[in-house]
């Protein structure tokens, strides 16, 4: 079985986006890919059919199949080699794209919605979906420069694992360098063994930051070796993460980070990270849960 890409559409541009970023992505991959509408009309029991008094092409589901065919020649005009289908599938969007991502590798939304995708950077779609779904969440903008860096947030975490190894194989599919940021301030710094038992809290100069340049290059190590064609840059630098990703995300042609790393509450299935990039980032974001994350 080959490999599968989902992408949501609802019509809107942003959508459109999206079908043509998840094109891309499936041919980059040799995947499949699938257009899905959520078509969440029927539990509304609203007549489907034509009305009497319109035209006998009108009718919401006969608008449904318009809008998922129109994507898919929109796919196909983008990457002409992929295998290309549609769905549309009831239900309502949360629902239906969590399901189609148990058989995907991943998936992608738009940036902005309507219908099915009301409101999706500030109400629940994208979020929804990057804390519950079973695949990587790429939430797609417009198509930034290919000449610009994947940049990954790395955290050091057990966690956040999985997200590196998405951006070392994002940033080899795409022949892109990866940039791996690592953020820090005192107050989420590992605390190093003390120097002295009469002054327990003092560190030498530079031990917190040399400390943290080694939790970097110990998350990269093993991921190095298995990609050894990605030219990776490792920077450390000593600040907040959402605002270091954030202003990284200029100058970024993708940004992945983890669903929840270190420092998170366990209760909370999205961190404040991930959340703040979807909001705020200035490229594509993708999002990826620890392998074994349960909702």
């Amino acid at each position: 079985m080959s490999a599968l890409v989902v992408v949501g559409v609802d019509g809107s541009a942003s959508s459109l986006a999206a079908v043509e970023a998840a094109a891309r992505e499936a041919r980059a991959r040799g995947a499949e890919l699938r257009v899905v509408h959520a078509f969440v009309w029927p539990a509304t029991h609203v007549p489907l059919s034509p009305s009497p008094l319109g035209p006998p092409d009108g009718g919401l589901r006969k608008m449904a199949d318009r809008l998922v065919t129109e994507a898919v020649e929109r796919a196909r005009a983008t990457a002409p080699e992929v295998d290309v289908n549609g769905a549309v599938v009831a239900g309502d969007s949360l629902t239906v794209l969590e399901a189609q991502s148990r058989a995907a590798e991943l998936v992608v939304v738009g940036s902005r919605g309507m219908g099915g995708f009301v409101g999706l950077l500030v109400g629940s779609t994208a979020v929804h979906l990057a804390a519950h779904g079973r695949c990587p969440v790429l939430v797609a903008r417009e198509e930034p420069s290919a000449d610009d860096p994947v940049v990954l947030g790395v955290d050091g975490s057990a966690a956040g694992e999985r997200a590196v190894e998405f951006a070392f194989a994002e940033a080899e599919l795409r022949k892109a360098p990866l940039v791996a940021l690592h953020a820090w301030t005192t107050w989420n710094a590992p605390m190093p063994a003390p120097q002295d038992a009469s002054a327990p809290y003092a560190n030498p100069p530079g031990a917190l930051a040399g400390q943290e340049e080694r939790l970097l290059s110990e998350a990269l190590a093993g991921h190095r070796a298995r990609y050894p064609r990605v030219v990776v840059e490792q920077k450390v630098v000593r600040g907040r993460t959402r605002e270091a990703l954030i202003d990284a995300s200029r100058s970024a042609q993708l940004v992945v980070v983890g669903a929840r790393g270190r420092g998170g509450f366990a209760g909370l299935l999205l961190g404040s990270v991930s959340q703040a990039l979807l909001h705020h980032a200035h490229c594509p974001v993708a999002v990826v849960r620890a392998a074994g994350a349960r909702d």
